[in-house]
């Protein structure tokens, strides 16, 4: 492979100068008058002649909803984090981004897949919209106030669902064989809270069940337990092929194994895209080399998050259908839900340990090593133990999760991948956060409070250095940007900004822009909360 570039996803991303027909008759004349063996020069000069710079085919864009002063400024106490926040609530001009018209007309030249309105993209390599991003980046625009940019983002993923029966893993057609976590319907519910636009709800509610209905027929596994079966999903994407945006990686991952693997292991590498984790020590376990991508297994693994977010996504289509009025479909998404409660109790929760844990389905049994996603059904509301937040209390404390200074860890294990300790990532802070935080444990929100502190001095301080929000963070060693995985760390950052404004809108009046504290453990914990508690029962 030549390797004209350091990252493969720059090639895939340029957009052809003319006709593909043309680039190729040409390419095959090249390749014949040398023999099969174009030298270096003389394909680099092929390349520039017939592929457009990466980008050509996006401009900048303002979103017309975008305005100076949101009103939930006003509710951050610390100046110098208000001032943040404002520069945060700026950077939503930044990622704005537009098609060109001609990626509607010659849809052939370019791997953008045309969407109608314009979005907010990630940043850094990511200049197109991704799935599951695009959840968070929503939450946090709709605290900027910018519902309109929301709803066109929202339309631009339905009408992917209607053309392709599901939301692509990103705007590219190379993401076409493989989705993300399923958060299309959780983003409708987000939009409906800020506008009450039932029109919008009824004119897609249709586009809503589609999708979900392409993870129950493309990605549900059976798993039996003492007797029963139980109907859960993963992460799965039947094609092999290298991943064209990381083609040299796979291909040279690939000859490391018998020829007769190599289209599984990219079908695996694939899946673990989908999963958005990719990659990670949790696709990994039970593989030959337990730090080698050539051990992937995703899809040999029940996850919680994904099953957690079905679960959510099921109840809000129960009560999207009866706020339509249509009580047969509220009752179909109700069962669905009720059984997807039953097999998360039955295969994925563990009561000893006080947590959920993905499940094995080659070795039958559950991976206990600590991720945040062990927690998501708390984020979900998938659960039916009252108790359940102390329990996932307590199990944050026996894992010393609660001993680090600059965020939860993406996990205890240091395997060199992007989704793996030193790591965090602010989704993952989100989940925990927010689950807690809807506790009616004083405690629970206490500790909730004490992540989202955490969270926000890290991203704060490294903002402060190098006037930048990274996608993930190191916190290994006071709190720097993140590394590791396929590509170098990516400054912008859509999600990241999404929850950094969701924890300043929730916590404004309390967070503070000072230096780091330790964490409290439990017996400081219990004393910190000891006189609130005492004030509450002597005002009564």
């Amino acid at each position: 492979m030549a390797k004209f570039y350091q990252d493969d996803k720059q090639f895939v991303d340029m957009p052809l100068s003319i006709a593909p027909e043309q680039v190729l008759q040409t390419f095959t004349e090249l390749s014949r008058d040398h023999n099969h063996s174009i030298p270096r020069e003389q394909l680099q000069a092929f390349v520039q002649e017939h592929f457009q710079a990466k980008g050509q085919e996006l401009q900048p864009w303002t979103p017309a909803d975008w305005k100076d002063s949101p009103q939930f400024l006003q509710k951050i106490s610390d100046a110098k984090l208000r001032v943040w926040a404002g520069q945060l609530h700026q950077l939503w001009k930044k990622l704005g981004k537009k098609m060109k018209p001609e990626v509607l007309s010659h849809p052939e030249r370019f791997s953008l897949i045309y969407s109608e309105h314009p979005f907010i993209v990630p940043g850094g390599r990511f200049v197109e919209f991704y799935y599951w991003d695009s959840y968070w980046v929503m939450e946090g625009l709709l605290l900027s106030e910018m519902a309109e940019t929301v709803k066109g983002m929202l339309q631009n993923f339905l009408d992917l669902v209607k053309t392709y029966g599901h939301v692509p893993n990103g705007g590219r057609v190379y993401y076409l064989q493989r989705s993300q976590p399923p958060l299309l319907t959780l983003m409708m519910d987000c939009y409906l809270t800020h506008t009450n636009d039932t029109t919008f709800l009824q004119e897609n509610i249709e586009t809503l069940a589609l999708e979900l209905d392409f993870w129950t027929k493309n990605r549900t596994v059976s798993v039996s337990l003492e007797g029963k079966n139980y109907l859960l999903n993963r992460y799965y994407v039947p094609y092999g092929g290298p991943r064209p945006e990381s083609y040299s990686k796979d291909a040279e991952l690939a000859d490391t194994l018998p020829e007769g693997d190599r289209e599984a292991l990219w079908a695996e590498l694939k899946a673990g895209a989908e999963s958005g984790w990719d990659f990670s020590s949790r696709w990994l376990i039970g593989g030959p080399n337990s730090n080698s991508l050539s051990g992937i297994r995703t899809s040999k693994l029940v996850p919680v998050d994904l099953n957690a977010f079905l679960c959510q996504a099921e109840e809000l289509m129960s009560k999207f259908y009866s706020r339509l009025g249509n009580d047969s479909q509220a009752t179909k998404y109700r069962t669905l839900r009720a059984q997807r409660l039953a097999a998360l109790n039955a295969v994925l929760w563990d009561e000893e340990t006080g947590a959920w844990f993905d499940y094995d389905l080659e070795n039958k049994k559950k991976n206990q090593e600590f991720y945040p996603s062990n927690l998501t059904p708390l984020w979900a509301g998938c659960f039916s133990d009252p108790g359940v937040a102390d329990k996932a209390l307590k199990y944050l404390e026996d894992s010393r999760i609660l001993t680090y200074q600059y965020g939860i860890p993406t996990s205890l294990q240091k395997t060199g991948q992007q989704w793996d300790f030193p790591n965090a990532w602010a989704p993952l802070q989100d989940l925990v956060i927010r689950g807690l935080a809807k506790a009616p444990l004083p405690r629970a929100q206490e500790v909730a409070f004490q992540l989202a502190q955490n969270w926000i001095r890290t991203n704060f301080d490294v903002y402060s250095q190098k006037s930048a929000m990274y996608e993930k963070y190191d916190i290994s060693n006071g709190g720097q940007p993140g590394g590791g995985g396929e590509y170098e760390v990516q400054e912008g950052f859509g999600w990241t900004n999404g929850v950094v404004l969701m924890l300043l809108d929730r916590y404004g009046d309390r967070l503070t822009s000072g230096s780091q504290l330790a964490f409290l453990e439990p017996h400081c914990l219990a004393a910190t909360l000891l006189p609130s508690l005492l004030f509450s029962l002597l005002s009564r």
